[in-house]
């Protein structure tokens, strides 16, 4: 009776999130439906949810506080199974995301995000208890294979040597007188012998397979694409590079066994990745959909983040990590693959590779750089005096547009600016040679900083000191009346919502 099921469920459902709404005690009716906390109620609520927001955005919000404070009280009940109610905690805080965003809720979203982040935390140690038993488990089950193999190897030794003894003796009965007794005697030696030999043959066979190398059985080797990163951006995606190839290369190392999971992260609904995706699919790779939710973070880094720490604690036969970006985030994630005694393996550009990440990676594999179209070149990055080849504007443009995709980097632009020296750190850990190659085209920094961001939304402060996006360059000259100004930083009026009950029939 699925549907039956299904509607005990949802209405399971409802029903905590009516009491909760209502203020109602919720303990009770968890302690009395244990069995319904699971992971089916966690995709339950994501599906539910999701058709509630699309039907009625009208309240949308108000029914995103319902949850985020349902989710709390999961997150923290002790009963029923721990792993279970997290999923359902988690699955509830990330289905507000579209709506709670930082922009127009601030408040929500920062409880929302710490409360993931505590999540994601008591999830990760659940999961290294359970794999902490595994390897109990594993450690039992392989003492006793290696007691059973030195067992049926001296049963092995044993047969062999009555083997050879009766052979010995088959031979000098056959030199005798031939008589009915002899013949006897030789019928039933002739078959203890054969009897024996098809025991050696079985103890062998079964002795080659205990003693099989784990090497040559096992899917050892996860391969984890940052689309985002091996297509320069967004803004103008290269697609002149070759997912086969990189797994060629791979393939090719001493390291990489066999390919037990490959994933791709990017938004797949772009039209422009069209060409991508059809190469993903026949090479066997998971493409995993991302969202930006919240904030312009990069969504896709920390998924690809969760996921590989998920698989390093769940999968023990899983050794070594590919990690397919030159992202400098992914450097602290290397480090802590080592701490688990896995092999991180980096595919990256070059030009592009993160001096931190390819010095803590075991082994790093180069990408041939793409060679961008002159139609490629978004027309921002080209003026009269910046000819297309120049690729160290090209470059400078790529690395300081990517500010913008980091949290704290785009809190600092809006609210004031990052300091010149900063950022000319940051284009020196990003692009090798960079001074040399700057100075060879007679740029002091400033010079050659207005050149690169000339037509683009960023610009330096009046005093030349500061790299800021303009348009809070402009807010804070023009004074506008729609957005408000703290320390020099400017922020949009909060959206004044009225409050809609919520109908949760």
């Amino acid at each position: 009776m699925p549907n039956e099921a299904a509607n005990q469920e949802q209405t399971f459902l409802i029903d905590l999130l009516r009491a909760t709404y209502q203020n109602q005690e919720v303990y009770p009716i968890l302690q009395h439906n244990l069995s319904k906390l699971n992971d089916n109620l966690a995709l339950m609520l994501r599906k539910w949810v999701s058709d509630r927001f699309a039907k009625e955005p009208a309240i949308a919000i108000n029914l995103a506080r319902v949850i985020i404070k349902l989710s709390s009280i999961i997150q923290e009940f002790e009963q029923g199974n721990p792993a279970s109610n997290l999923e359902i905690a988690i699955a509830g805080y990330e289905t507000v995301l579209p709506i709670v965003t930082h922009e127009a809720f601030p408040k929500e979203w920062d409880i929302v995000q710490q409360a993931l982040v505590t999540a994601y935390q008591q999830h990760q140690q659940i999961l290294s208890r359970t794999i902490g038993e595994l390897r109990e488990q594993t450690f039992q089950s392989q003492t006793q294979i290696n007691t059973l193999t030195d067992q049926l190897q001296k049963e092995l030794q044993q047969a062999k040597l009555q083997v050879n003894d009766l052979k010995i003796v088959i031979t000098q009965l056959q030199q005798k007188e031939d008589n009915s007794e002899s013949r006897t005697e030789i019928t039933s030696l002739i078959a203890e012998f054969q009897e024996l030999k098809q025991r050696q043959i079985r103890v062998e066979q079964f002795t080659t397979t205990a003693n099989v190398s784990p090497k040559t059985e096992q899917f050892n080797t996860a391969i984890f694409y940052d689309i985002e990163n091996l297509t320069m951006g967004r803004s103008n995606p290269n697609l002149n590079f070759s997912l086969k190839e990189i797994q060629t290369n791979l393939k090719n190392t001493t390291l990489v066994n066999k390919i037990a999971i490959q994933c791709a992260y990017a938004d797949w609904s772009d039209s422009r990745l069209k060409r991508l995706k059809n190469e993903i699919q026949e090479l066997g790779i998971e493409a995993i959909q991302i969202f930006d939710y919240s904030h312009k973070r990069n969504a896709a880094d920390m998924q690809l983040a969760i996921d590989v720490m998920e698989l390093a604690q769940s999968r023990p036969t899983l050794q070594v990590f590919v990690i397919v970006s030159g992202d400098g985030a992914f450097a602290a994630l290397a480090k802590k693959l080592h701490e688990y005694g896995k092999t991180v393996i980096v595919c990256a550009y070059e030009v592009q590779i993160n001096r931190i990440l390819k010095s803590v990676c075991d082994r790093f594999i180069p990408i041939p750089a793409p060679q961008a179209k002159i139609e490629d070149i978004p027309i921002n990055q080209v003026t009269s005096e910046s000819p297309l080849n120049d690729d160290i504007l090209v470059l400078t443009n790529q690395v300081l547009q990517d500010l913008k995709k980091n949290f704290e980097q785009l809190n600092q632009l809006k609210q004031g600016g990052i300091l010149l020296p900063q950022i000319h750190k940051i284009l020196r850990e990003n692009i090798p040679n960079f001074d040399q190659k700057r100075e060879n085209n007679g740029y002091k920094l400033t010079i050659f900083l207005n050149k690169v961001i000339e037509g683009t939304d960023i610009c330096l402060s009046s005093d030349n000191n500061k790299l800021i996006l303009r348009e809070t360059l402009n807010l804070v000259s023009n004074g506008s009346s729609n957005r408000t100004l703290n320390g020099g930083s400017a922020y949009l009026k909060p959206r004044v919502l009225t409050t809609n009950s919520v109908n949760l029939s």
